[in-house]
């Protein structure tokens, strides 16, 4: 199959155990044949990507807090497993919408994707050990309508999905983990540490595309990010931010000043 057609197949699929199949395929085509990447007549526009009719999808005002309960532990590891959901699709968006770029481009969302589809299986796997699955709790949907307003252009969509939402799972994953070492729900932890492994190796996939896109448009890359976080985000990032994570997956020490000091006006 045309491998855009079958990026929009995983994409657009409304089960769970298709769009997983699907998504691994995609990985597999890519990487062991020679990639049929001719372009679509017509690129769709996606409001809403496939997904199960649960969970519910409520605001992210509305959502309430989650406790330390084992109920609110469980809640957690749904939100975590709903957030890995939607990485699969936000992937594959990125793999379908723009198709103009290098091979390597593809190569590398195809494997995001995959990789994606797998931490979505580890925890929805451990839900089920508890006695719950995908869907039991309501969820937000803040991560696809970032996706959505960033469908004009690949640059932007670098920008804004690896390198904010993504990036910000490196922020915050370590003092998850810590919570989850100090509870009965210590498996947690380990699934965390190897999501926490493979986001560092996504966002720097998006840190490369990023920079490949401003070199190639001759963009000076800090001040194209502040301006499109004013854009799309209104304000500037909330810290703190994980220094040493965000170096492994290619951020530079300007970069990372620039967002420190971003923080500090924001908070002052």
């Amino acid at each position: 199959m045309q491998l855009f057609e079958l990026a929009y197949s995983a994409l657009t699929s409304n089960d769970i155990g298709d769009k997983l199949q699907l998504t691994h395929c995609l990985f597999d085509e890519i990487q062991n044949t020679e990639p049929n990447l001719n372009q679509s007549e017509s690129i769709k526009e996606i409001t809403t990507p496939g997904r199960p009719n649960k969970p519910k999808l409520v605001s992210y005002q509305t959502t309430p807090k989650r406790d330390r309960s084992d109920l609110g532990m469980i809640k957690t590891i749904h939100s975590i497993c709903h957030i890995e959901f939607n990485a699969i699709n936000l992937a594959l968006d990125a793999f379908y919408r723009f198709q103009t770029m290098p091979t390597q481009y593809y190569v590398d969302w195809a494997k995001v994707a995959h990789e994606e589809a797998l931490h979505f299986t580890m925890l929805n796997d451990y839900l089920e050990e508890l006695g719950y699955q995908y869907g039991d709790f309501d969820a937000h949907n803040g991560l696809w309508e970032m996706t959505v307003e960033t469908d004009y252009d690949v640059l932007a969509r670098m920008a804004l999905v690896p390198r904010v939402l993504e990036a910000r799972g490196l922020d915050v994953t370590p003092s998850i983990q810590i919570k989850f070492r100090k509870s009965k729900f210590i498996k947690m932890a380990d699934i965390l540490e190897v999501i926490f492994q493979d986001e560092i190796g996504h966002v720097k996939i998006g840190n490369y595309w990023y920079k490949y896109l401003c070199k190639e448009r001759n963009l000076e890359s800090i001040k194209t990010f502040d301006s499109l976080i004013k854009k799309h985000v209104g304000k500037s990032l909330r810290g703190p931010f994980n220094w040493e994570a965000r170096l492994l997956s290619d951020f530079t020490e300007a970069e990372l000043n620039y967002l420190e000091h971003a923080n500090r006006e924001r908070t002052n």
